[in-house]
């Protein structure tokens, strides 16, 4: 891990960009945190639009967990911003937008073709991410995931050990293969669902939260579209890591 560029937030948060072989990633600490204090840690997903697109949501959720005492991080996604355009990614994005404007149904080819790629290459780098941040001395575990494609997210709850606890936001684009997957996902889980969401298939991501194998797994519905999210939201989400990881 490369730290590329360092600021102090003007609420004390410490925000580091760094690279990891190729891949760029941001590192938010709170003031708090030190060596003698390390602070625990929370991955941050979000959609593959590109780590400068996404800046202002990501930094507010990471202030918003700074506030809580979490230490928060996230990786450029294969693909995006930065990173080299993957030809296989763009023919599905492609794929996907000619048949949404045609209002046609989305095929299990097109979503397979779309996520499964995503998943399989996008995994490893958030664990080899996960062992440079564990490695400073100022991030301890326990270590929790949050937001960005829930695909992604359930992967890594069911073949990374260190994470203890996942928040997901509840979307469809989810391949039959990851259905399976949720059943072996153990850990608890806090899901948003914004109820009107007019992108999301609600009974598919009710479907996929039926499927999670958790005992302990909360369903967290608002009404509302995709941008709609109520404030109190992002508190319930927060008060669940601080349940689970201190």
């Amino acid at each position: 891990m490369h730290f590329t560029s360092e600021q102090r937030l003007d609420d004390g948060v410490l925000e580091r960009e760094f690279t990891l072989g190729e891949i760029p990633g941001i590192l938010w600490t709170p003031a708090s945190a030190s060596a003698s204090a390390p602070a625990p840690l929370i991955l941050l997903g979000h959609p593959p639009l590109g780590l400068r697109k996404m800046y202002p949501r990501l930094v507010g959720r990471a202030r918003h967990s700074a506030a809580e005492g979490f230490a928060t991080a996230t990786i450029e996604l294969p693909g995006s911003g930065d990173r080299p355009r993957w030809a296989a990614i763009e023919q599905a994005r492609a794929d996907l937008r000619r048949v949404m404007e045609a209002g046609d149904p989305v095929s299990d080819e097109i979503i397979d073709a779309l996520i499964l790629p995503l998943v399989e290459k996008s995994v490893p780098e958030w664990q080899a991410a996960l062992d440079a941040l564990l490695s400073l001395p100022e991030i301890g575990g326990p270590v929790g995931y949050s937001g960005g494609v829930i695909s992604i997210g359930i992967r890594l709850a069911v073949v990374e050990p260190r994470i203890v606890a996942a928040g997901f936001f509840a979307g469809s684009l989810v391949p039959a293969v990851m259905f399976e997957e949720a059943r072996r996902v153990t850990i608890p889980l806090h899901v948003l669902l914004q109820w009107d969401d007019e992108g999301n298939d609600r009974q598919a991501a009710l479907d996929l939260f039926d499927a999670f194998g958790s005992k302990e797994k909360t369903l967290h519905a608002n009404m509302g579209g995709h941008t709609g999210v109520p404030q109190f939201a992002g508190d319930a989400a927060a008060q669940f890591f601080t349940r689970h990881l201190k």
